[in-house]
């Protein structure tokens, strides 16, 4: 499996559209779950505003990250930021999650982490040694808050995910980071993602963005074609839309309360807005 763009599928998770497929910022699900459905094998592939963390606990696994192929046979966790072309096979008695980030969560961790965001900019494999116990034990926690709603869930997830970053950042070596991997474009896309997290609620327009990237409107589009599988413009969107589903099921918000929050200028707007992109009026959602 070779590192190049060209052919390769963009997703959000691996088999599925370009939606983000829960509310939630982050996705945990069990290795089995997923790649039994592709027999056993993950094709090559990226995602544009997502990173992963692969834990196998047992059972070989063959890794090929960004044209490197590393072969598991003991415990370990792989990290896969986003932008970051790879491709998985397992065995039917592999055992471990997957748990993935979305872009809004790792801006807001990186800021939290200070010195241990750096575990985040690069793909590394991690082995396990002697923190086994302890792995099993957090990840255990996070597929279990994750699976069932509850007062404060946001609020422990990211201290879980937290946990697991400082642990991972704690097996480089004193000073060590894994080494960089220069690409403009992806490094365009990274600012871009993270000046819409500032201000998505204001609506910018494209252009706008791209001056402050300063870049030209038709480049920062070719870069989110290319590396996200979508438009900046759409990204503005999933944004948006992705923050008015967590409004609706997280807060008690009325519709035009939420739809103020997001820097709409009328509801109906809002409320159009919404049904074109998730095919539902977000008074269903929320009865849903």
């Amino acid at each position: 499996m070779q590192a190049g763009l060209a052919g390769v599928p963009v997703f959000k998770l691996y088999g599925e559209g370009g939606d983000w497929p829960t509310v939630d910022l982050l996705h945990c699900e069990t290795i089995s779950s997923r790649s039994q459905l592709y027999g056993w094998e993950i094709d090559r592939h990226r995602h544009g505003d997502l990173w992963q963390l692969l834990y196998v606990r047992s059972g070989p696994a063959d890794l090929y990250v960004e044209g490197q192929h590393t072969r598991l046979e003991q415990p370990a966790i792989q990290l896969v930021p986003a932008l970051c072309v790879h491709g998985f096979r397992f065995q039917a008695a592999i055992e471990g999650y997957v748990l993935t980030l979305a872009a809004p969560l790792v801006n807001r961790l990186q800021d939290e982490l200070g010195v241990c965001a750096s575990v985040l900019q690069q793909p590394h494999c991690y082995p396990v040694a002697h923190g086994g116990r302890y792995l099993d034990t957090l990840f255990a926690a996070i597929a279990e808050e994750y699976a069932r709603p509850a007062p404060g869930r946001d609020v422990l997830l990211r201290s879980l995910v937290c946990a697991l970053l400082v642990w991972l950042s704690r097996q480089l070596p004193q000073g060590e980071a894994p080494a960089a991997r220069p690409d403009r474009g992806s490094q365009h896309l990274q600012r871009f993602v993270a000046l819409l997290e500032k201000h998505y609620r204001e609506h910018w327009p494209v252009s706008s963005y791209a001056r402050q990237l300063g870049v030209s409107t038709a480049y920062l589009n070719g870069v989110c074609r290319r590396h996200s599988g979508q438009t900046a413009l759409q990204l503005i969107h999933q944004r948006l839309l992705l923050e008015a589903k967590r409004l609706l099921v997280y807060t008690t918000l009325n519709v035009n309360q939420v739809s103020d929050q997001l820097g709409f200028s009328e509801p109906a707007y809002f409320i159009r807005f919404f049904k074109r992109l998730s095919g539902q009026t977000p008074s269903r959602l929320r009865k849903d």
